[in-house]
């Protein structure tokens, strides 16, 4: 890999799943930035949430994100309101190469509706809640460098696989891996 690739998208997209594989394959190290920050704090996103508010952990998550994206190569995971801040947006264009993990509404649901760590769908309507939160970041997730679309059936090394064929046709691979892959 020439640089970090990032991945973005919604809850449920897959990019921890996803990137773990993606990393194997590439021989490079993973990185999840909500991991990064449960460590720093010592406590869980829910909890961070609850006690600092959502403002206080946007900051942290984009300290945490620049401290990665300054490291060596290495595919980075992030928690699925990254991508909506223009900050994070602009150090990840710099220094990496954005993949949205893109998955529809049902998808998504379909992976988390049975998760209790995803704070912002303590509502009434978790789906619904689910719902909005897509129709409100697609528009920002679009900006990403590269779109690589889930399917219902598909597997992880599959969308991971998905992913390395994009990187490769968008340039972002240098002439070793890919021959090392091929």
């Amino acid at each position: 890999m020439l640089r970090p690739v990032v991945l973005v998208g919604m809850m449920g997209a897959g990019k921890t799943a996803v990137g773990t594989v993606l990393a194997r394959m590439l021989g490079v190290p993973f990185r999840d930035s909500d991991d990064e920050i449960v460590r720093a704090a010592q406590m869980e996103i829910p909890e961070i949430f609850a006690r600092d508010g959502e403002a206080f952990f946007r900051a942290r998550e984009t300290e945490v994100l620049g401290r990665l994206m300054g490291a060596e190569p290495a595919v980075i995971s992030t928690g699925g309101g990254a991508f909506m801040n223009a900050t994070n947006r602009d150090l990840i264009a710099r220094h990496g190469v954005s993949v949205w993990l893109q998955a529809d509404v049902e998808v998504l649901w379909n992976r988390v509706r049975h998760k209790t760590t995803r704070p912002l769908l303590r509502t009434a309507d978790p789906k619904g809640t689910l719902a909005a939160l897509l129709a409100e970041r697609e528009p920002l997730y679009a900006l990403a460098d590269l779109e690589v679309g889930s399917a219902p059936g598909l597997t992880v090394e599959g969308m991971a696989q998905k992913v390395i064929a994009a990187l490769r046709a968008h340039g972002d691979m240098d002439e070793e891996a890919r021959d090392a892959r091929d």
